[in-house]
């Protein structure tokens, strides 16, 4: 497992609370660090194993040029935005910094972070795997009632790894 960090990408957008704000607009700062398994790419030495800063930054651009409120939100888009490119993200730290905001004195900057661990162990085998647990999750590929899909929950007390979930798909 390694880190993968894109630090202070620096963008002009028009956040904020307040309506001012989102009229003048000010500088962020943006923050990514990712933990995933680039041991396949590197031994390889193939961009496609690993993921790629170029596509991070692009996810964080797009979002910063959607005008909104909460800092909170931004973060959170940022991070599911990657979360839904890559299968491989096994942690995610996302903070997006305020620089100067307008609090009527001298700061720096403010800063929110969402921090998001995928790593978890199957309910069934005990084994390592990721899970995203979401509608974007691996798991709703596989074809299950909704029904068996709640026992199966409530048996194994959380998600199951692909080929455990797969012994109870229907045909």
């Amino acid at each position: 497992m390694g880190l993968i960090a894109v630090e202070k990408m620096r963008f002009y957008a028009y956040h904020g609370f307040y309506s001012e704000e989102q009229k003048i607009g000010q500088y962020y700062l943006v923050d990514v660090y990712i933990r995933t398994d680039f041991e396949q790419a590197a031994d390889e030495d193939s961009l496609s194993e690993t993921i790629n800063y170029e596509t991070i930054y692009l996810a964080a651009k797009i979002e910063m040029n959607k005008p909104t409120r909460l800092l909170e939100t931004l973060a959170t888009r940022i991070s599911d935005s990657l979360k839904n490119k890559f299968s491989n993200i096994e942690e995610i730290r996302v903070r997006v910094s305020k620089l100067q905001p307008p609090l009527g004195g001298e700061v720096g900057r403010t800063y929110v972070e969402v921090h998001h661990d995928h790593r978890t162990e199957c309910g069934k085998t005990g084994k390592p795997m990721l899970c995203y647990n979401d509608e974007n999750c691996w798991c709703n590929e596989v074809l299950i009632s909704p029904e068996k899909r709640q026992i199966l929950n409530i048996k194994f007390n959380g998600c199951l790894s692909p080929k455990a979930l797969k012994a109870y798909a229907t045909t």
